[in-house]
């Protein structure tokens, strides 16, 4: 996994535990005394948790701080974060996340602070609503800690990266053609089909796309024929961000969308490139693909 975070700094609040510390890449505040649950152990980070591998340290705690007591359940639930990681949308999501799914080795919990977690919902939540997720309540911001020992990202260097590496592109509108990128857009999906677009309209905040006729199916998940023929998407709060796609509409896409409230919103829009290695392995790979579990997580 591509490391998205900058370098940060630890700080200790008591020489208690620095001989207990394993990373490099976090800030230690005060935190208010809890029990890990029964019986916890510390365990090597193994490779494929691809969301905290690489995070600034080598050694978790089970049961986590999301009371996920084995590491195949940590796994299932946390590779539904790894997509949000790669959006870059703020550069503490992975300290915040891996806080909770990887807690670092200590004899007490060790929770995010209250600010960390409030920012990184302020610049992430657009990119999950886009996508027609809320952010969910397992990340409650009100129940971490405001001035008691807590994980924080180093403040100066937070500062200077706010920004940094965040598109400005509408986020379904992502066209890298890899593999990976392309099938974390379709776990965000429902159903995905070939097609060309007839119309792109403003409507409100979001935009409307208008599909030709021609509809042909690469994976209908819940959608039924009857619905695949009067589709029509939304892009949501697209009116203004870049999205080239919906700018060349002589092309065949792969298009992707799910059911968010009364509408079909778009979460994935890839060219439809047969001469792309990575796009032939993502279209072999879509049937059979196993995706994390979305709607457990974020509803």
């Amino acid at each position: 996994m591509k490391n998205l975070l900058p370098k940060l700094w630890i700080f200790v609040a008591a020489v208690l535990f620095l001989p207990l510390l394993n990373a490099s890449e976090y800030e230690y505040y005060s935190w208010k005394p809890d029990n890990y649950g029964r019986n916890p152990q510390c365990m090597d980070i193994p490779e494929d948790l691809r969301l905290c591998f690489n995070v600034g340290y080598k050694q978790m705690l089970l049961p986590n701080l999301l009371e996920h007591e084995t590491i195949a359940e940590v796994k299932q639930q946390a590779g539904s974060w790894v997509p949000l990681v790669h959006k870059a949308c703020h550069p503490g999501t992975q300290v915040l996340l891996c806080s909770l799914f990887a807690p670092v080795c200590l004899d007490r919990p060790l929770y995010p602070c209250r600010w960390l977690c409030e920012a990184v919902r302020d610049s992430c939540t657009p990119i999950m609503e886009a996508f027609g997720f809320p952010w969910p309540e397992m990340l409650n911001c009100d129940k971490f800690p405001e001035g008691d020992v807590c994980i924080a990202m180093n403040t100066t260097n937070s500062d200077d990266m706010d920004t940094a590496g965040v598109s400005s592109v509408c986020p379904p509108c992502d066209n890298e053609m890899n593999t990976d990128v392309i099938l974390e857009h379709m776990c965000a999906s429902e159903f995905a089909i070939k097609t060309k677009i007839k119309e792109v309209k403003i409507d409100n905040l979001d935009r409307k796309i208008i599909l030709q006729k021609r509809r042909k199916p690469v994976k209908l998940g819940t959608l039924k024929k009857q619905e695949l023929k009067k589709l029509v998407l939304y892009l949501k709060n697209g009116a203004d961000c870049p999205c080239q796609q919906l700018e060349n509409l002589g092309n065949n896409y792969l298009i992707m969308g799910r059911w968010v409230g009364t509408q079909y919103i778009l979460t994935g829009i890839h060219k439809w490139d047969k001469s792309s290695k990575e796009f032939k392995k993502a279209l072999k790979k879509l049937k059979s693909h196993k995706c994390p579990t979305y709607e457990a997580l974020f509803k």
